[in-house]
Formats: structure tokens, sequence, C-alpha cells
């Protein structure tokens, strides 16, 4: 496997006629649960007050955020994280209980960890901790005002300082046991999905934050006492209050002693892990930084392949049907997939697509956008204006273009594993990136700024269809070489997630 993009993604697609066996492994299931044993559980305060936003004023970033909130104590703290990542329900699997949170993962195996250092909240001591959503708690890792040796570590190109820096990493094991290889692909999809959780939550609480994806790898698991065999760190965000302030001088965070072995030992998640070489070699090859100056060759939609002539503005909605509270809406998402095979409303489908425009307000500090590192299609069938088949969205000038006509909804679900379910939506959302532009630009790195860009608008339209009533489910399992074919890609063009959205039956019921 040559460790690229293109090589890690090739040798990891799935072939109809070379699908290899795999038996899950039941009595070695991954534990959900990091701990540390000997560290004291600081639980968070449980019901903090929650914003009462309209989904679709967060969704398009009409919160007026960083113009008045501050953070200052636990119960802000505990309001932030409770927004970005926590456990909503629960279901019977695997003879226990399994809890099902706010943010979707693959195969709900749960690989992201959230770290937080802070510093002045009144009630906490300053530090780094990690954050435990199943608890809704704190381990304190380090003491002290970290931010200084946070700010050698990445670079987030304020002139202020930060009161929160959040790193999000992964553990291999709880994907892989299950995905082997091809895991580090829901690693990244996994990790964009509690990115955006996160940058919504800061906007429905008038906060304000920066996403970084070029910090320092290895300072980064130094500093959080990270086994890089079994756990690595792949985004972060500094979180900022008020407009003005003297960023703190940065410490090298070398001069921070190792944290024990214990700590490191908390990255394992079984008794018998296996260790997938093709993840390590990715995410290894992926550490090196790019260039500062490189930049992308223009919108990754110019480099699929794909082609419309008769672009048509998105028309603003008069107003969202069935409008919910964000609150509501991240606690209601679930992954549903009873299609009901009734038509969408085009202007549910434009409030859908208009959400997708707005991901640029959570734009990285380093490394691209969202939307230069990706490119969004819709296959669509029974939408109220639109004609059946493959249009692609320009979100800088707000526009939907038609690729080619035809019936494609259920040639898609044949081409994802013959999950039939698929068949029954009324659109698939796709999100796509030519894989040698990527490695061309950005080198191996390239690959975490598609991946975990395409969670990031997944984990939009996940919020969007259930805050207008609507089912949604994603899914990164598919022929890759086939969908290609299908979709009428580039040599190196590849479909990386696709999210199904549409009515289903029953609709869905208020909590």
């Amino acid at each position: 496997m040559k460790p690229t993009a293109e090589g890690y993604h090739h040798h990891t697609s799935y072939d109809r006629n070379a699908m290899t066996p795999h038996f899950l492994d039941w009595a070695n299931v991954p534990s959900q649960l990091k701990t540390y044993p000997g560290i004291e559980v600081l639980p968070l305060p449980r019901d903090p007050i929650l914003p009462d936003r309209n989904a679709s004023d967060v969704l398009l970033g009409r919160c007026n955020a960083g113009n008045a909130s501050t953070l200052s104590n636990a119960a802000d703290l505990s309001a932030l994280l409770a927004l970005t990542c926590t456990v909503t329900a629960k279901v019977r699997h695997g003879g226990g209980d399994h809890p099902l949170r706010s943010v979707p993962s693959a195969g709900a195996l749960y690989p992201t960890e959230i770290y937080a250092a802070f510093r002045g909240l009144s009630d906490l001591e300053d530090g780094l901790y990690h954050v435990s959503p199943l608890e809704h708690s704190l381990r304190c890792l380090r003491q002290g005002d970290l931010l200084p040796a946070v700010g050698a570590v990445l670079d987030l190109h304020q002139g202020r300082p930060p009161c929160l820096v959040v790193f999000l990493t992964a553990i291999f094991f709880r994907s892989a046991w299950k995905y082997r290889d091809r895991s580090y692909r829901y690693h990244l999809l996994d990790t964009g999905h509690v990115l955006e959780s996160l940058t919504l939550a800061l906007h429905a609480t008038g906060l304000s934050g920066t996403v970084s994806l070029d910090f320092d790898d290895s300072g980064a698991q130094r500093l959080l006492g990270l086994d890089p065999r079994r756990e690595v760190a792949l985004a972060a965000m500094g979180v900022f209050e008020g407009t003005s302030g003297q960023a703190p001088a940065e410490k090298d965070a070398a001069d921070l002693p190792d944290l024990p072995t214990g700590i490191l030992e908390a990255s394992r998640v079984s008794g018998r892990e296996k260790d997938y070489s093709a993840i390590r070699t990715i995410h290894e090859a992926g550490m090196k930084r790019p260039d500062p100056a490189a930049t992308s060759a223009g919108p990754m939609f110019d480099h699929l392949g794909l082609r419309s002539n008769a672009w048509t503005s998105l028309a603003p909605p008069p107003s969202w049907p069935n409008e919910r509270s964000y609150t509501d809406t991240l606690f209601l998402r679930r992954s549903r997939r009873n299609f009901s095979r009734e038509p969408l409303d085009q202007n549910a489908f434009a409030c859908l697509a208009q959400s997708l425009c707005k991901c640029a307000q959570g734009e990285p500090a380093d490394g691209p956008g969202a939307h230069a590192a990706v490119a969004t299609g819709f296959l669509v069938t029974q939408v109220q204006g639109m004609e059946d088949g493959l249009h692609v969205l320009d979100p800088g000038s707000e526009r939907i273009g038609p690729v080619k006509t035809g019936a494609f909804i259920a040639p898609m679900a044949r081409c994802s594993l013959d999950q039939a379910w698929l068949a029954g939506a009324a659109v698939h959302v796709l999100f796509m990136a030519d894989l040698a532009s990527l490695d061309r630009n950005w080198g191996a790195r390239g690959y975490r700024y598609a991946m975990t860009a395409a969670g990031r608008l997944g984990h939009r339209v996940y919020l969007a269809a259930t805050a207008l009533g609507l089912g949604c489910c994603g899914i990164g399992a598919f022929y890759d070489q086939e969908v290609a074919d299908l979709l009428g890609l580039d040599a190196a063009a590849r479909l990386l997630y696709l999210v199904a959205v549409g009515p289903v039956r029953g609709g869905i019921l208020p909590r």
C-alpha cells in the first residue's frame, strides 16, 4: 500500500467479487468508556441550562456567536459539552444496554475521545481534562494553566487568548474491531461529526471557535498522554470569548513532564487488540504537515470530471417547516432509514442544501475549508420541482446544477453493499473528492482534511433533516469502483460518504 490518500483509499476499497470474510469477536468487544484508574472522576452539573435557539438559526449562522456569552464555570462547560456529544438513548444490544449518542458513529462504535484544556473557570481547577460523554464527567490529567503549552502545539491564528481548547482523538481498535484496515475512514468521518457538533454548540451558546487541523501531532499526543499505537489526535478547536486580550506567551510543550505509563495504557480498550498496519501507515504519513502556502487548485468539484451547464440559484426558503429548537433537534437525532418513498417538498430540499452552504462559518485556521477538500452532490428522486438524477452543489454561489438525468437511487443502493433501504430515500447526499488532487496539494494529510470535512458536512445533513422532520442515515460502505462508474467520476475521484434523506414512516415524534 502506498502511504498516500489514493493508495490507502484504494487499498481499503470494497470489491463485490473480492470481499474477505470477517467474523465479529463478540467476546472481545472494545469498551466505549475510557477510564484512568486512580484518577478522580469529577461529575459535571447535570441538566445545565441549554440555549433556546431555532435549529435553522444555528445551522444558518444567525446566532451572532461571540457577541455576549462567556464560559465562566462548570455549568457553562457542562452545557457546551452536552451540546457537543451526550447520551440520548439506550438500546438492547449484545446482551446489555448500548448507549446511543447525539453524534452518529459508524457501527455505533464511537472511536472519538474528547479532551479539554481550560483556565479561569470559577469552580474548576485550571488544567487538562479527559471528557467522558458516557458519564458526563471529567478526569484531570494535568494541573495548571496548560494553554501556553497548547499554543506551542497548535497555532490558532488569533490575537487573543483562548479560554478553552478541545482536542478530538480516535482510538483505532474501537472501529477496527469491525471494519479492520478500512476503519481509518470512519475514524475521520466520526471526528468530523463531533467537530461540527462542537462548532454548532458554540454557535448555539453564543461563543466563537477556531478549528485547527495542522497541529503538531507528536506534541499533541505527548500533551494528552496518548499511546500513539492505539490513539491519535485528529482535530482541535480553540474557544474564545470577547474580542480582546493578550495572548499568553507560548511555552514549549517539551518542558512538560511525560504523563505516567498508566495514563498511556488507558488508550487500550480491549484485552485482545489487533494491530492493523494500514491504519498506522496512512496516519503516520499524514503527520507530515504540508507547506503553509499550499492551496487547493479551485473547488474540489472542478477535479471530479462532472460538469453542469444549467445552474439554478437556491432561493431562500420562506421558512423551515416543522421548525424545532436546536437542542431538541440534537437530542432527537437518530439514524432513521424506514423511508416511506414519499415525495420530498422542494422547500425542504432548499433548506437542506442551504445548511450545507453555511458550513463555511466554521472554516479551519489552517488547512483547506470543507468545500475545498470535498465536493457535494445529490442523487434525487421524487423531489418536487427537480428532475431525477445527479446534481451538484456550488456552495460559494449557493446554486445547484444538474449533471445527468436518470434513476440513480436504486442502482446506488445496489452499489452500496445491496442495502435495499437506500432505494426508499428521496435524496442521497454525496461527498466526493479527487484523491490525486488531495495528495498533490497537501500530501497524505489531505486525506484527513477530506474525510473530516465529509463528516462535518454529513453532520449538518443529519441535523437539518431532523429539524425538517425527515429521516436520515449515513453510510461509508459501498463498492468503491462501482460507485465511481455509476456517477461517472474521473479515474482518481471517489465517493467518500453518502447520507440518505427522505420522509419516514410515522415521521419524527417530539421528545
